[in-house]
C-alpha cells in the first residue's frame, strides 16, 4: 500500500507531501491542472526513465520519494536475494534526477540499479491507463488472469518445478549427444596419443635422474682423473697430506704438558685427520667404480630425446605433466565409451519426468476449464452492469504442440458487444472503451482471490457518464474494500464514492505557476463535486446533488 508520496522540484511541482490511506481514494481537478504530473512523478520513483526536462526550471535536482507498507506482499525473499534491508511497514523508494542528466535510485537508502527499483515497483503499484488496456489482448496476461482467479498458484508452482527439471535433463541429453559426436570424431587421434605416451612407460622423477646420469657418463674420464689426484694428495706414498698431518699430531702431543692450548689443537687435528681419511677412502673407491660406458650413454641419450620430444609435442616441461596428459587421454577415452550409457540413463529419467509433466499439465487444464465458466458468467454480469448490455464473453482453449512453462494451454478471451455478432479475440473486436471496462471487470474479479498491488486508474472513466459511471464507481469502491485503489477521474459519480478525495490545482506566484494537491475536507469535497456537476458556478441544486451523491 502506498502511504506517502513526497515530490520536490518536479516539472510544475516545487514541493508536495501527499499522504494516502487504504481503500478507495479519488483525485480530481480541472483539465491541465497537473494530475498527470503527479502520475508522472510516481512513475519515475517506480523506475521509469526520465531526463533533465523533468526538473523544475532553475533547479539543480528533483527528488521523489514513495513510502509503502509491503507487509501483505511476501517480498522478504526478494529483499534478501538483492541484499537489501527489509522493512515491511516502511519501505522507502527514492529517485533523484540532476540537471546534468544523471539519475540515482534508492531502496531503503541503499543505492540500486534502475532495473531493480522498476522490478520492485511492478510488484507494488499497477498504473492502469489506456495504454495498459493493450495487455488484455496479450494471451499470456489472459492465462495469468485465469490462473489467479482459479487459485492455481500451488499447482502451477509444482508443474513449473517439474518442467524445469525436464528441460534441464533435455539440455543435458542434447549436450551429451553433441559432446559424443565431437569426441567420436577425435577418438582415433586421442587413442593414438594415449597409446604413444603409454608405450614409453614414463616414471615420475625419471627425467632428473637421467639428466644427472648423462652428466656423469659424459664427464667420466675427467671425474676419474680428479678423484685419482685427490686420493693421491691425501694418502699417497710421497709426503701425503695424511702422513704429514699424523706427524704433526705426534709433535703437538709432545708439547701438551708445557702448553695447554696444544691439547685443543691436537683434538681438532685428529677430527680433521679422520674426515680427510674418509674422503681419501671414498675417492679411492669412486675412481675405481666410474667407468666410461658408451652403450649406457647412448641409452640415456635416446631416452631423454624421447622425453624431450614428447614434452615439445604436448607443450609441457616435465615428465609429471606428460603422465597427467596420458591419464587425461585415458579419461577421455573412458568418457567416450560411457556416453551411450549416460545418454540412455538420462533418457529414462526424461521419460519419467515427461509422464509426470503431462499428468500435471492435464490437471492444470482441467482446473482452468472448471474455473472459466464462473469467470465468463461474472465478467458478463459486470459488463452488462457497465452498460454493455449485449456482452458475450468466452474463454477458448487450444492445446500447444508441446508443454511450455505454463502448461499445455493456449487460451484466448473472445468478446462480442453486439447482438448476432461473431465472438472474436478481444483485440479484434472490442473498442477502447469496451476494453477499458473489460479490464476493470477482470481486475475486479482477480482482486477477490489474490492480494494485488495498489492499483491506480488513470481516467479509466473516459467516455462514460450517468448510471454507467455510477456502476463503474461501485466496482472501484468494491475493489477498494480488498486493496488500495486510487482513481484520477472527471466524473462526480466516481469522485463521490472515494474514501478520501484529493484536489489538484494550479497556483500562480510572482515567479511561476505551480501545481498543488491537497486533501479535501468534508465541506470542500461537497463543493468540488458540486462544481464537477454544474461547472464553475456553484448552485444550491448542485450542492444538494453533491450531498446526495456523497451520502
Amino acid at each position: 500500500m502506498l502511504k506517502l508520496l513526497n515530490i520536490r522540484n518536479f516539472v510544475l511541482i516545487d514541493e508536495a507531501d501527499i499522504g494516502f490511506e487504504d481503500g478507495f481514494s479519488v483525485i480530481t481537478g480541472e483539465t491541465g491542472a497537473g494530475k498527470s504530473v503527479i502520475l508522472g512523478a510516481l512513475s519515475l520513483v517506480l523506475g521509469e526513465r526520465a531526463d533533465s526536462k523533468s526538473i523544475q526550471s532553475g533547479k539543480e535536482k528533483c527528488i521523489i520519494e514513495a513510502v509503502f507498507d509491503i507487509s501483505a506482499y511476501h517480498l522478504k525473499d526478494y529483499f534478501e536475494e538483492n541484499d537489501l534491508e527489509y522493512n515491511p511497514v516502511e519501505c522507502l523508494l527514492r529517485r533523484e534526477l540532476y540537471s546534468s542528466g544523471k539519475s540515482r535510485a534508492f531502496i531503503n537508502d541503499t543505492p540500486v540499479q534502475l532495473s531493480l527499483i522498476k522490478t520492485l515497483g511492478n510488484k507494488l503499484i499497477d498504473i492502469h491507463s489506456q495504454h495498459q488496456n493493450l495487455l488484455l489482448a496479450d494471451t499470456q496476461f489472459q492465462l495469468n488472469a485465469v490462473d489467479l482467479i482459479a487459485q492455481l498458484q500451488k499447482n502451477l508452482s509444482e508443474y513449473k518445478n517439474i518442467f524445469r527439471k525436464y528441460s534441464s535433463v533435455n539440455e543435458e541429453i542434447n549436450e551429451l549427444i553433441k559432446k559424443s559426436a565431437i569426441s567420436r570424431q577425435e577418438e582415433d587421434f586421442i587413442r593414438f596419443q594415449h597409446e604413444e605416451l603409454s608405450a614409453i612407460k614414463l616414471q615420475a622423477g625419471e627425467q632428473a635422474e637421467l639428466e644427472r646420469e648423462l652428466e656423469l657418463l659424459t664427464h667420466s674420464e675427467d671425474i676419474k682423473l680428479v678423484l685419482y689426484k685427490l686420493a693421491a694428495l691425501l694418502n699417497g706414498e710421497d709426503g701425503s697430506v695424511l702422513s704429514k698431518l699424523k706427524e704433526t699430531i705426534t709433535s703437538i702431543e709432545y708439547i701438551i704438558p708445557c702448553f695447554s692450548k696444544a691439547e685443543d689443537y691436537r683434538d681438532r687435528l685428529k677430527s680433521a685427520y679422520i674426515e680427510l681419511n674418509d674422503i681419501a677412502s671414498e675417492a679411492n673407491l669412486q675412481k675405481d667404480e666410474i667407468e666410461y660406458d658408451p652403450e649406457r650413454l647412448n641409452v640415456v641419450n635416446e631416452r631423454l630425446s624421447t622425453i624431450y620430444l614428447m614434452q615439445q609435442k604436448h607443450k609441457v616441461s616435465t615428465v609429471e605433466e606428460l603422465i597427467e596428459k596420458c591419464n587425461a587421454f585415458a579419461k577421455k577415452l573412458r568418457s567416450i565409451e560411457s556416453f551411450d550409457e549416460e545418454i540412455e540413463k538420462l533418457k529414462k529419467q526424461q521419460q519419467e519426468l515427461w509422464e509426470v509433466l503431462i499428468k500435471q499439465a492435464t490437471e492444470l487444464t482441467q482446473l482452468r476449464k472448471k474455473a472459466v465458466r464462473s469467470i465468463e458468467k461474472e465478467t458478463v454480469g459486470l459488463m452488462v452492469a457497465l452498460g454493455i448490455t449485449n456482452t458475450r464473453f468466452e474463454i477458448s482453449f487450444s492445446e500447444k504442440e508441446k508443454p511450455s512453462i505454463t502448461g499445455l494451454d493456449d487460451i484466448n478471451f473472445l468478446f462480442s458487444a453486439n447482438k448476432n455478432e461473431e465472438l472474436k479475440p478481444v483485440a479484434q473486436t472490442a473498442s477502447g472503451g469496451e476494453i477499458s471496462r473489460l479490464m476493470l471487470c477482470i481486475k475486479s474479479i482477480i482482486a477477490g482471490f489474490v492480494a494485488l498491488p495498489t492499483i491506480i486508474f488513470d481516467e479509466i472513466d473516459a467516455g462514460v457518464s450517468g448510471e454507467i459511471a455510477d456502476k463503474m464507481a461501485g466496482i472501484m469502491q468494491s475493489l477498494g474494500n480488498k486493496m488500495q485503489v486510487i482513481t484520477i477521474t472527471h466524473l462526480p459519480q466516481i469522485a463521490a464514492r472515494g474514501k478520501l478525495h484529493y484536489f489538484v490545482y494550479k497556483e500562480d506566484t510572482e515567479e511561476r505557476t505551480h501545481t498543488r494537491i491537497r486533501r479535501l475536507s468534508k465541506n470542500e469535497r461537497t463543493e468540488e463535486i458540486a462544481r464537477m456537476l454544474s461547472g464553475a458556478k456553484l448552485t444550491p441544486a448542485a450542492i444538494e446533488n453533491a450531498k446526495s451523491l456523497l451520502s
